[in-house]
């Protein structure tokens, strides 16, 4: 895996866990906003970096091709296996090469947006071609940029509902975006039990908010619904299994399975859900949690019902 210390790449074992075996998510280093300051919008001046298999990524990628900005900013795609030098453009089905700086490596990107900067390298970047800086790294901030970049209304966060999508938000990334990273990466059974206790709690208030209604949030699409929705769509795949989450299954909640598989036929859902990348990169790259890098042929889900 590895890190980035003064813009030197370092091999190493860069997961993020405290010495008491919790483990504690890094904040995104950059917090620049489209449209704002030194980046105004510019139909082809900006590029972004995605993994298919990353959930974080996955939203901005989503948001994308939900606003149909596919011809306004620029797309590359790395490979799944995350090993020695980190996310790479090495040859690999679904892989979009890097067109901006020809990087072999995600790490050059860093490193040349910030010869001095200290930390790790993660997807998605949304880069300024004019400037070779990076705008963000932090997916929630792209997502809400991206809904209203560019002619957008801001639909996914409209003003009435942001209270109660603020909310909803709150308790998703604590316990079910982030639980199921703090369950997987936990270094021993207190930090794993305080993870995944939490997480199957609000899995089981989701099950029943859902009842009644089709979204999360004021009956239509919002922000809140997108962010949940790349993580239920690895669960069973990934999590479940990699992760130890297991007490239940996504397929084992029906109205969460249900909204799941309604979500996936929405446009910019399915059509941007690769889940070849998604096992191969988890069973591949965590070698810590499976050293023989071996990737199950399950689970059989059809999404499409």
């Amino acid at each position: 895996m590895g890190y980035l210390l003064d813009g030197k790449w370092h091999e190493g074992d860069a997961t993020e866990a405290a010495k008491d075996g919790r483990f504690q998510r890094t904040e995104s280093a950059f917090r620049n906003w489209l449209g704002e300051g030194d980046f105004p919008e510019e139909e082809g001046r900006y590029h972004l970096y995605v993994s298919l298999a990353c959930p974080w990524a996955h939203r901005t990628l989503i948001q994308r091709a939900r606003r149909r900005l596919e011809g306004v900013i620029g797309l590359s795609v790395v490979h799944w296996r995350m090993r020695e030098g980190g996310w790479s453009f090495r040859e690999g089905p679904g892989v979009i090469p890097d067109p901006v700086m020809n990087a072999r490596f995600l790490h050059e990107l860093y490193a040349r947006a910030d010869p001095h900067y200290s930390g790790k390298v993660t997807v998605p970047v949304l880069w300024d071609r004019r400037t070779n800086r990076i705008v963000s790294n932090e997916s929630s901030e792209i997502l809400r940029m991206l809904d209203r970049a560019f002619g957008g209304t801001g639909e996914l966060y409209p003003d009435a509902l942001r209270p109660e999508i603020d909310a909803v938000n709150e308790r998703v990334y604590r316990d079910v975006n982030n639980g199921v990273y703090r369950a997987g990466f936990a270094a021993n059974q207190e930090a794993y039990e305080e993870a995944v206790g939490p997480l199957f709690e609000t899995l089981d208030w989701l099950e029943e908010r859902l009842s009644g209604q089709r979204s999360l949030v004021g009956g239509r699409l919002t922000e809140a619904d997108l962010r949940l929705w790349t993580t239920l769509a690895r669960f069973d795949a990934v999590y479940v299994t990699h992760f130890r989450c297991n007490l239940r299954r996504l397929v084992d909640y029906p109205n969460l399975w249900a909204y799941a598989r309604r979500l996936y036929a929405q446009p910019g859902f399915g059509e941007t859900t690769n889940f070849g990348h998604i096992k191969r990169h988890y069973f591949q790259s965590h070698l810590r949690l499976n050293p023989s890098g071996i990737v199950p042929v399950g689970p059989e889900v059809n999404w499409s019902e």
